[in-house]
């Protein structure tokens, strides 16, 4: 039985992994940072206190956490005025869901990229909970932020779908104990043995319909 349907955000909905990666990179590198190859591995899924914070104690940024994350929003926010990068079929998918179930979004961006990612995307009176990790204790692959969405909806986890397209994504949704179908980024592509994780695989955004959310649910 599906009560509700969880949406994850950046990668899913909007293209900005890369967006993300490129805005810390250059402030990182504006700075004196140590930039490396595992950065956005180590980075993804994690909330705004736990990337500033890696990004003044692994990065080698001398601003204190709360300046970083200031400046990276600020960037953000700006490239979003400029252009959403919106996924193909990402406010079609949010409108077929939201005419069956209630949704929420559990997302690693912080609030205000979020409310403003979504009033963008007009889709905002879609969503009847939104949560950042930032609200939560701990950033994916900890399942707060699922468990915190579940919560306001006021449904039971394992009666929710989470749709999402990471590795720490997925195994957030699936430790909050929540079905999950995954529509992998194809820049990040989760491995193979993390979307064995999820209970329906799909190519893009226009196969995520009400009969899949019903199939991935019904699978133990």
């Amino acid at each position: 039985m599906t009560d509700a349907v969880v949406f994850d955000l950046d990668g899913l909905l909007l293209d900005t992994e890369q967006l993300w990666d490129e805005v810390r990179e250059a402030i990182t590198r504006e700075r004196g940072g140590r930039w490396h190859d595992r950065v956005q591995a180590d980075m993804m899924g994690m909330s705004s206190v736990e990337w500033s914070r890696y990004m003044h104690d692994v990065l080698g940024l001398r601003d204190p956490p709360e300046e970083l994350n200031r400046l990276v929003v600020q960037r953000i926010l700006e490239r979003y005025s400029q252009r959403l990068p919106l996924v193909d079929g990402a406010v079609e998918a949010v409108r077929r869901l939201a005419e069956r179930w209630p949704l929420a979004l559990a997302s690693s961006s912080n609030r205000e990229v979020i409310d403003a990612a979504l009033e963008l995307m007009a889709v905002s009176d879609l969503f009847r909970a939104t949560v950042s990790s930032e609200e939560v204790a701990g950033g994916k692959p900890a399942p707060d932020v699922y468990l915190e969405a579940a919560r306001r909806l006021a449904v039971a986890p394992e009666n929710a779908v989470a749709i999402e397209d990471s590795t720490n994504g997925i195994r957030s949704a699936k430790a909050a104990g929540m079905h999950v179908i995954a529509v992998p980024n194809p820049h990040y592509a989760p491995p193979d043995e993390v979307l064995a994780q999820a209970e329906l695989v799909l190519p893009s955004l226009a196969e995520l319909t009400p009969d899949a959310v019903e199939s991935a649910s019904s699978r133990p």
